[in-house]
C-alpha cells in the first residue's frame, strides 16, 4: 500500500510538471505573437529592452522620441546591446487614429511614419476638431501608400482597436502608467525625467 501510495504521488507530481510545462509554453507562444504586432528597433536578442509607451499628440513624446531616440539608437541600439519597443498608449482620438494608421503602415516603413508623424506634430494636430485632423493625417498617410479608401478602413478595424487599447490597458495594470512617454528599462519604470542621460545611467547598470 505504501509503494502503491508512493508510485501515485509521484505519478501526480509528474503529470502537474507536464501540465505546468504546457502552461508556459502557451504562454511564452503567445508573448512572442504580441511581441511581433508590435514596433520595434533593434535586436531581439539585446540584453536590454527598453518599452517607451507614448501618445502621438503628446509634445514631450514628440521631443523624446526626435531628441533621446536618435542618441539611443546610435549608442546602444546599432552596436546590439538594446531593443527599443514603441508601445501606443494614446491619451485622446486624434493619437488614437495615428496608432491605428501605424499598425496599417507596412512594417518597414513604421518607424519613419512615426519620425515623420512626430516632426510635423504641430501641423497635423491644430485641427479644429477630429475631422480635420483626419484630412491632415490622410495626406502623411498618402505618402505611406495608404489611399483614403484605406485610411477609413484602418480606422475602423476592430482587431487593431482592440490591440491598442488591451496594450493601453495591460500598461496601467502592469507599470502604473499616468503619463506619456513613460519608459519601461528590463521591466522597471524610469523614476527620474525621461532623458539620454538617465536612460544611459541605468542602461550602463545592467550591461
Amino acid at each position: 500500500m505504501i509503494k502503491f501510495n508512493l508510485k501515485l504521488k509521484l505519478f501526480s507530481i509528474i503529470k502537474l510538471c507536464i501540465v505546468c510545462s504546457v502552461i508556459c509554453f502557451s504562454a511564452y507562444a503567445e508573448n512572442l505573437k504580441i511581441d511581433k504586432n508590435l514596433v520595434v528597433m533593434g535586436s531581439h536578442d539585446a540584453a536590454v529592452k527598453i518599452k517607451i509607451f507614448s501618445s502621438f499628440t503628446c509634445p514631450h513624446c514628440a521631443k523624446f522620441h526626435l531628441n533621446v531616440v536618435p542618441e539611443i539608437e546610435k549608442k546602444y541600439v546599432d552596436t546590439g546591446l538594446v531593443q527599443l519597443v514603441f508601445i501606443d498608449f494614446p491619451l485622446d482620438q486624434a493619437a488614437f487614429n495615428v496608432s491605428k494608421l501605424l499598425h496599417c503602415v507596412e512594417k518597414k516603413n513604421q518607424i519613419s511614419f512615426m519620425d515623420n508623424i512626430y516632426k510635423n506634430q504641430m501641423q497635423w494636430s491644430g485641427g479644429s476638431n477630429i475631422e480635420d485632423i483626419n484630412i491632415n493625417l490622410k495626406k502623411i498617410a498618402k505618402v505611406f501608400g495608404i489611399d483614403n479608401d484605406q485610411f477609413e478602413k484602418c480606422l475602423i478595424n476592430v482587431n487593431i482597436s482592440d490591440k491598442i487599447l488591451n496594450n493601453r490597458i495591460d500598461a496601467v495594470k502592469k507599470y502604473s502608467i499616468s503619463a506619456t512617454p513613460t519608459i519601461i528599462i528590463n521591466e522597471e519604470k524610469l523614476d527620474d525625467f525621461p532623458n539620454f542621460k538617465n536612460i544611459k545611467k541605468q542602461v550602463e547598470s545592467i550591461i
